[in-house]
């Protein structure tokens, strides 16, 4: 069905959030309420998804998300399933808190790399979050290190930690972090109501790019695309040519969501149907293909 109607017939990363439950409520989180929904991926679900999305669309990586995919039971056995079955590249999102450090040392063998959100350095990100929870996740950086698993990290960039990028990064490094990605803050989910977070004036990261430019990192700084500075419609074309998708996502609805930018606003044309087991169309009056986002190729030529 996606390759019928968008002419993608390769997708290299697929982004899977397992469940909405979380032990954190994030003020910039875009579930929202969601994050209450008992709606998630089963075990054997999640196992058929990869394995179609592999054998139909010469799947490479898939990354598990949330909520908080180390709250998902069966975690350890379905990335086992990914890397030795499917012989995917296996990669997670975290908050990586310290009451994960068994399972994290579980999936060692079979995580390719581990990737924890912060929200700026210590004190920003416990008032986003929970209080100790930076030192938590650096601690759980380390464990992940010392485990042999590449470590990386997300931040959302918002007002509150805009000028802390840097630090971060330097600091990151220090802990042997090899990447960070940079994500602008949208005004969906728990975001609505916290509108103190939203960088007033792009203009700001003008000075965020010459920040970095001139701190001679080591650590490679990944941006999405209303944060790069690149011209318009380079960064967030998931279409690489002939038909390649960069990265899909499923929500634990199913729900496929093919632009980075209308992740989280239930904007999806496409819907994988966990009991047909195959992707349905269900086009929307405001989907992302009607709207068509910009900065997002969907069809080839």
């Amino acid at each position: 069905m996606l390759t019928e109607i968008t002419g993608i017939h390769r997708i290299r990363m697929l982004y899977l959030q397992l469940l909405y439950r979380c032990n954190f409520s994030c003020r910039h989180c875009f579930h929202g309420e969601l994050l209450a929904s008992p709606e998630h991926y089963t075990l054997e679900q999640a196992q058929t998804i990869l394995r179609r999305f592999r054998d139909t669309y010469r799947l490479e990586a898939v990354t598990l998300l949330g909520g908080e995919p180390l709250l998902y039971r069966d975690i350890v056995d379905l990335c086992r399933y990914a890397k030795n079955d499917l012989g995917l590249r296996t990669e997670m999102c975290s908050n990586a808190h310290r009451g994960f450090r068994n399972t994290v040392t579980r999936l060692a063998p079979v995580l390719d790399k581990f990737r924890v959100s912060l929200d700026g350095l210590a004190d920003t990100h416990d008032r986003m979050r929970q209080k100790g929870s930076f030192t938590g996740a650096i601690e759980m950086i380390d464990h992940a290190r010392n485990l042999d698993v590449t470590t990386g990290a997300t931040m959302t960039v918002t007002a509150h930690n805009l000028d802390q990028v840097v630090p971060l990064a330097r600091l990151l490094q220090q802990h042997g972090v090899t990447e960070l990605k940079l994500h602008a803050l949208r005004l969906v989910g728990n975001a609505v109501d916290n509108p103190d977070l939203q960088v007033a004036g792009t203009s700001r990261y003008a000075r965020l790019h010459e920040q970095i430019a001139q701190a001679d990192l080591d650590i490679t700084i990944i941006y999405d695309s209303d944060l790069s500075p690149a011209p318009a419609g380079s960064a967030c074309s998931n279409l690489v040519t002939d038909g390649w998708l960069d990265r899909i996502e499923s929500d634990p609805r199913g729900g496929l969501t093919v632009s980075c930018k209308a992740v989280g606003r239930d904007a999806n044309a496409f819907r994988w149907d966990k009991q047909a087991e195959k992707i349905v169309h269900e086009p929307q009056e405001n989907d992302e293909f009607s709207l068509a986002i910009p900065d997002v190729v969907y069809v080839g030529g």
